[in-house]
């Protein structure tokens, strides 16, 4: 179900968002609900890292456990090589 929000533009924009749908065969309500949904991906994205950051922090001030200088460095250098992609555990 979709519900009708309004937005106020300034008329620069408003101006800018018909350019730009114009250029790419576009309404400028399609490139608004892309441009919404971009940011809330995002933005939900950084909400979740700083989450699992936090958690981390809290992890290693309960335990102490910390990964090693050498450990951390060995990793970015296979990451850069495109050896692994993930962080480990």
């Amino acid at each position: 179900m979709s519900q009708t929000k309004g937005v106020k533009l300034d008329d620069t924009t408003q101006q800018r968002l018909a350019a730009l749908g114009r250029i790419r065969d576009r309404s400028p309500h399609w490139l608004m609900c892309r441009a919404i949904e971009t940011y809330l991906d995002r933005e939900e994205k950084y909400e979740q890292e700083k989450r699992e950051d936090m958690e981390r922090w809290e992890q290693y001030q309960l335990t102490g456990v910390a990964v090693p200088h050498e450990q951390a460095a060995e990793w970015l250098e296979n990451l850069a090589q495109g050896k692994v992609t993930a962080c480990p555990g």
